[in-house]
């Protein structure tokens, strides 16, 4: 049995990693300038931590199946605490990417809090557990670039990651004494998938490289060009892995239901397109207003630009979840889609003034909470009771891979548009939001035909039935769902 404390400590410490994953994307460049690199290169700062997410949530989510559920998260804390310490202390560059690199796990931490949530919490309180961990992404968004700011342009940046150490210790400690000791004796005892996820490391690392350093290294190099294949080539080595191994390290099958299918692609889709754009905004804001598209703010306010797309997010996911019997999922997908899109069209036009820049920061919150609030319910409509965990943890990797994908283009349109001064050219961040507009306003164009297409089935089906206009039949493959269960997975983020 656990205590009143447990459910509390374990949002504690997934606020605490949502705050440390959002350190990166303020300081860019601030780091730029103190180590005396170009923006594009400060960039991989925060590439090379969504990267490294994208990897670690599906592994540790893999182990935190297993019966040492508490032993593998205090193992995390303590890796992301020696990345925090790393970044801290870096006097070089490359050593400040190994801690941002380890401070990447941080992704994995609300995951393996929710297995956790699932596994100790009384039934009653498994469902409102998890919807308070899930508003903690949000949240530590909100709370964590604004507190960046304060921090970085109060003391020195270094100061920002020595407050990560401290809070990741606090989690720790919290952790330690709330989560009831192991093993799990309900826990999978089975063999890991080492080779997977190799392959998976090195077929993102391989492609995430081809892409930001494009430029550099020329689009038709060698160089580039084997990162690329290779790329390719490793990772349909993944797939072929994963869909042949009997303890695979992501239930890949999974994706052949047309629900499930439809989220993924989304989550990766949107997870990238929507990044392009919001990888670039803190750039934008610091930038001095002679460089012909910087807003020319401090450090220190520069991190509440980000404040109304947390605030955007929080209040669509809410409005989302009320209107969730009324609107159907497939429908809540474009309409997501389209908010983002209508954000970066506005910035295109208007990104060098404040009122608009923060305009645009709330379109896209509320793009990313409508979008992202229907993929868990629209995964639950298509898979099995016993197979839910598992398909909304793919989920969500494919958004953090999505994000590092986002983040790389961005990277490259950057460093293939540099002025004089090392900084980032107007027509590199000006390109760099119609690329982000371009690629969500496809998204919407394919989820918008995938929803008027369902309701003309839908029509076919039950025409008498104004409900099937909007709501799709359950799947006759699936096992249908519960109520509690469907609002539990609702709320996952």
């Amino acid at each position: 049995m656990t205590g009143k404390r447990f459910v509390p400590a374990l949002v504690y410490a997934a606020l605490a990693a949502a705050i440390i994953s959002s350190l990166g994307l303020l300081l860019v460049p601030t780091l730029a300038a103190e180590f005396g690199v170009s923006v594009s290169t400060a960039q991989w700062t925060l590439t090379v931590n969504l990267l490294v997410g994208a990897v670690a949530t599906p592994v540790l989510g893999r182990l935190s199946d297993g019966p040492h559920k508490k032993r593998i998260l205090l193992a995390t804390l303590t890796i992301i605490f020696v990345g925090s310490v790393l970044a801290a202390t870096a006097q070089t560059f490359s050593v400040i990417l190994v801690g941002r690199a380890l401070q990447g796990l941080s992704y994995s931490i609300t995951p393996m809090a929710i297995a956790l949530a699932r596994r100790y919490s009384p039934p009653e309180k498994v469902g409102p557990g998890i919807a308070a961990l899930s508003v903690t992404v949000a949240t530590g968004i909100g709370i964590g670039y604004p507190l960046t700011g304060i921090i970085a342009s109060t003391f020195d940046f270094r100061w920002a990651f020595w407050f990560a150490a401290a809070f990741v210790v606090s989690a720790f400690v919290v952790i330690l004494v709330a989560v009831p000791k192991g093993p799990d004796e309900l826990g999978l005892r089975r063999p890991f998938d080492t080779l997977g996820a190799a392959l998976l490391g090195a077929g993102l690392g391989m492609l995430l490289l081809g892409i930001s350093e494009g430029p550099r290294f020329g689009w038709g190099s060698p160089t580039t060009i084997g990162l690329l294949v290779g790329a390719v080539l490793v990772l349909g080595a993944w797939v072929w892995r994963e869909t042949s191994t009997d303890h695979p390290l992501i239930r890949l099958d999974l994706m052949r239901k047309p629900d499930v299918l439809l989220a993924n692609a989304t989550g990766l889709s949107m997870g990238a397109s929507m990044y392009i754009g919001v990888s670039v905004i803190s750039l934008v804001a610091q930038a001095p207003t002679s460089t012909g598209f910087g807003v020319g703010m401090s450090l220190f306010w520069a991190g509440f630009v980000m404040l109304p797309l947390s605030i955007g997010s929080q209040l669509a996911s809410r409005l989302a979840r009320a209107f969730a019997h009324r609107l159907s999922f497939t429908v809540m997908l474009p309409l997501g889609a389209l908010f983002v899109t209508l954000a970066n069209l506005l910035l295109v036009v208007r990104h060098d003034a404040l009122p608009e820049l923060l305009a645009g920061m709330f379109l896209v919150g509320v793009g990313i909470g409508i979008t992202f609030a229907a993929m868990p319910g629209l995964i639950a409509r298509g898979v099995a009771a016993q197979e839910l965990g598992s398909a909304v943890s793919f989920n969500q990797v494919l958004r953090t891979i999505g994000g590092s994908i986002g983040a790389a283009v961005a990277g490259a349109v950057i460093a293939a548009h540099l002025a004089p001064s090392g900084r980032p050219a107007s027509q590199g961040i000006e390109l760099t939001f119609l690329i982000s507009a371009t690629a969500c306003g496809l998204v919407f164009l394919g989820l918008a035909t995938h929803a008027v297409l369902s309701v003309r089935r839908a029509r076919r089906i039950a025409p008498h039935d104004v409900l099937h206009e909007l709501q799709e039949l359950e799947p006759h493959d699936a096992v249908p769902v519960g109520a509690a269960e469907r609002d539990e997975v609702f709320d996952a983020p």
